[in-house]
């Protein structure tokens, strides 16, 4: 049986086409979600893409939070869905508490788009187990609220935990995809939850899944094959 991904459209949405294409090219079945719809419509992993939904008023992903499909993702996440937020959706994902921490604007003060390099920190969640630990990708990035905070306990529980799941890597030519694109405290650029079937990450694996597109080719469909997997091993 196929399995069944939904991605989540809430108004100002942008990358929610992209996210499904990737879903289909993975070899899943892509279900376009409704932010309005609580039903899932038995799916059985959902993707919260990118852009910037209600226009990142008061905070980016503080009124999505809210939006009534939310109330069944967070339900349901609780119980061990598999949930990846992107970009905008990691930000809804640090608002519902589903993930901890808090994003802020980039400490430079300007939206960055550029091919960013990453470290696999963690290959065993639902969405990393298609990578192996220490695994260098490159994956294209776009935000304006992309700088990861938290309070040093929670940081240190994170690393402790091996809840840090993708980090920038800071060693070589920036002009190379290297270096912290937005002031991430500790380079963190994707986090998990304990149980590890909810992850946060600020670039953008859905535009990383064919091998025209940037210096990274297909480094993203490793997201996208890892839950899969995750499914077939369930």
């Amino acid at each position: 049986m196929t399995a069944r991904i939904g991605v989540v459209t809430f108004p100002g949405t942008l990358d929610d086409r992209d996210a499904l294409r990737a879903v289909r090219l993975a070899g899943a079945e892509p279900v376009a979600l409704w932010h309005r719809d609580k039903d899932l419509h038995q799916v059985d992993a959902v993707v919260l893409p990118g852009g910037f939904s209600y226009g990142d008023y008061l905070r980016a992903g503080a009124i999505s939070r809210f939006s009534p499909v939310m109330e069944t993702i967070i339900e349901q996440a609780k119980a061990g869905l598999p949930v990846l937020g992107i970009c905008n959706g990691f930000q809804v994902l640090t608002e519902a508490h589903l993930l901890p921490g808090a994003m802020l604007q980039n400490d430079h003060l300007h939206f960055v788009c550029r091919e960013q390099r990453l470290r696999v920190e963690n290959a065993s969640t639902a969405w990393s187990a298609d990578f192996e630990a220490g695994q260098e990708i490159s994956i294209p990035l776009k935000n304006m609220d992309g700088r990861y905070t938290a309070d040093e306990r929670t940081l240190d529980e994170l690393e402790a935990e091996g809840r840090v799941a993708f980090r920038y890597l800071t060693e070589g030519d920036p002009a190379d995809g290297y270096g912290n694109p937005n002031g991430s405290l500790r380079n963190i650029a994707g986090i998990t939850n304990a149980a590890g079937n909810v992850v946060g990450l600020m670039p953008h694996p859905e535009h990383a899944v064919e091998p025209l597109v940037g210096t990274g080719g297909t480094d993203g469909l490793g997201f996208f094959t890892s839950i899969l997997k995750k499914l077939v091993s369930a």
